[in-house]
């Protein structure tokens, strides 16, 4: 049920239990009304009769009054009974009377209305009908009749009971009330539209198109009242969720902004390490080549110069002696090319703090976390001293030790950095801890050798710790590794401080 049919419900309910008080109300006052007219009829026959009475007290008065009293009777249906009374020493004595009915008169219903005023009426039944009474005193001193006694005219009427009245009165009741419900009905549903209806159907509009993403959509009431009140509160929140919103599209710019710049960065810090990756792979299989063919070569050399030393040669065996030689020569030098265009460049080591450090990592990992179950935490020392390295390899020693530790993390994880001063100790440690599947104690003394890996198909794994372990030994520090099987891995880089102070800003190093 609407709030609508709520209200006429009610209103409607409340109406008819008023309608109904004002018609109870109206039907006793007409039966006093009534009354009051009836108690005025009797009290002006009872002055007629004591009129008549004071003029013509002998006998052929009341002979005339007796026959004045009837065709009053006579014409007047409602009245019951005139009588004109001496009442003296307790006796009542009947001067006059003519009636309908018989009545006697009681002593003690006398004095006690005669005590209270010199005329007065009062209710009584006659022949089992309602009726009203009415008892003129009048003086006996006046009409020279003995002072000790009182003559006093009785009249008595007939009256209409409630039921009666209610009778007579209940269609006219019925159809004033029902009219006067109707035009109050009518009043209150214009009253309702106006000042109710019309301005709920504006703010649940309004809140609908604002449920729409019509989100500057605004209630506009000209009025001061609890529902100008209830609009300017929703217009307040829509301000407010306005506002939430240009921010949080502020905000997703933003964010997005950073993860471009992130995933650019992560990129070409990507392509630097596999680049790092790959002259690493190219070094390692150079010094290889180096080693394992350098040797024959010097050899074959060696005893092809041997074989050029003797005397007696044949003139194109010698040549194809100097041939081979110059060959050996030539690819002895190829080798050595390719160690010096496989070699890493050199480091540039400059100070840097912790924070710095970690505030350029992180958001490299950002995007690749996002679309992970792992988990990835940071506790950074505060006020750390400064360090003295190549920023770019240690990054990239840091980021495949980060990338070693999701990879072996197999569902949700938890991947945690920890970077902090070594106490009694010139050295800095920083150490990547997982939650994987760990390595297996056989496997650990060969976790750094190059091109060892426990994963396969790419021909460029099992260089990350290798390469970590050339970093950290370029920098003078050192790496420990310690794992258990099922729990997790630890890997702990050591590098020595920079002769920094802490609050030197990095621009003037």
């Amino acid at each position: 049920m609407s709030l609508r049919n709520r209200l006429m419900v009610l209103i409607t309910v409340g109406l008819v239990l008023t309608m109904a008080l004002w018609g109870w109300i109206q039907l006793n006052e007409l039966e006093t009304l009534l009354y009051r007219q009836q108690e005025k009829h009797l009290a002006g026959i009872a002055e007629t009769v004591s009129t008549y009475y004071h003029h013509f007290p002998t006998g052929q008065g009341l002979a005339a009054l007796d026959t004045a009293l009837s065709e009053q009777l006579h014409e007047d249906s409602s009245l019951a009974r005139i009588d004109l009374l001496f009442v003296s020493n307790g006796i009542i004595d009947y001067i006059s009377g003519v009636g309908r009915a018989p009545f006697e008169w009681s002593l003690n219903l006398i004095n006690l209305v005669l005590q209270q005023s010199k005329k007065s009426s009062f209710p009584l039944s006659l022949d089992d009908m309602p009726a009203i009474g009415l008892l003129h005193s009048i003086s006996s001193s006046e009409h020279g009749v003995d002072a000790k006694g009182q003559i006093c005219v009785g009249v008595i009427a007939y009256t209409k009971s409630s039921d009666e009245i209610l009778s007579e009165a209940k269609y006219l009741l019925i159809y004033s009330t029902g009219g006067l419900l109707v035009f109050i009905l009518f009043i209150l549903a214009f009253s309702y539209g106006w000042m109710i209806g019309h301005p709920l159907k504006a703010i649940i509009r309004t809140i609908d198109q604002f449920q729409r993403g019509n989100y500057l959509k605004r209630i506009s009431l000209k009025r001061r009242d609890e529902l100008a009140q209830l609009a300017e509160h929703f217009n307040t929140m829509a301000d407010e969720v306005e506002k939430v919103l240009a921010s949080n599209e502020e905000l997703r710019r933003r964010q997005e902004e950073r993860i471009k710049d992130a995933t650019h960065r992560l990129g070409q810090l990507q392509r630097q390490v596999s680049q790092l990756q790959r002259l690493s792979a190219m070094g390692f299989l150079a010094a290889t080549l180096a080693h394992d063919l350098g040797t024959p070569l010097h050899s074959i050399a060696g005893m092809a110069t041997l074989l050029l030393e003797r005397d007696r040669m044949a003139q194109d065996d010698k040549r194809k002696l100097e041939l081979i030689v110059r060959q050996a020569s030539r690819l002895s030098n190829v080798i050595q090319n390719v160690r010096r265009a496989t070699r890493l460049p050199d480091p540039h080591p400059e100070p840097i703090t912790l924070e710095d450090l970690f505030d350029e990592i992180l958001p490299l990992k950002e995007p690749l976390m996002r679309y992970s179950s792992v988990t990835l935490e940071t506790d950074i020392s505060k006020g750390a001293p400064f360090l003295l390295v190549d920023r770019y390899r240690l990054q990239t020693a840091l980021l495949n030790i980060i990338q070693n530790a999701m990879e072996a993390i197999k569902g949700p994880g938890k991947v945690k950095l920890k970077a902090y001063p070594v106490k009694d100790a010139r050295s800095i440690a920083i150490t990547v801890e997982d939650t994987g599947t760990g390595i297996p104690a056989e496997l650990m003394d060969r976790v750094c050798e190059p091109f060892f890996s426990t994963h396969g198909g790419d021909s460029l794994r099992g260089l990350g710790l290798a390469i970590v372990q050339d970093v950290v030994k370029v920098h003078g520090g050192r790496m420990e590794i310690k794992s258990e099987q099922g729990i997790g891995t630890k890997i702990s880089l050591y590098f020595p401080l920079a002769d920094v102070p802490r609050e030197s800003p990095l621009e003037s190093l």
